[in-house]
């Protein structure tokens, strides 16, 4: 499965690159030395029930971020793996 959306979007199980930032300013500094990268592969580690924050695994590290930053983040979805 591929196709463009934003983080925000994405499933677990479901591995993902990151394709550019659309925020600006300190925050896209702080997202950058994250490591959300374009190219960067990121997927869902641990998805909230309550839906907000979601945390992500990007380059070894886990992060949590809240939907409204999510949403800055486009995406292109790689594959779907098995959820165990």
């Amino acid at each position: 499965m591929t196709g463009q959306t934003t983080l925000d979007q994405l499933q677990p199980g479901v591995k993902a690159r990151v394709i550019s930032l659309a925020n600006t300013g300190t925050e896209r500094r702080r997202f950058m030395d994250l490591g959300i990268l374009p190219g960067a592969r990121i997927e869902v580690e641990l998805h909230n029930p309550l839906g907000d924050p979601t945390a992500y695994r990007i380059r070894g590290a886990v992060i949590a971020l809240r939907r409204e930053q999510a949403n800055q983040i486009a995406i292109t979805m790689e594959e779907e793996t098995e959820r165990q």
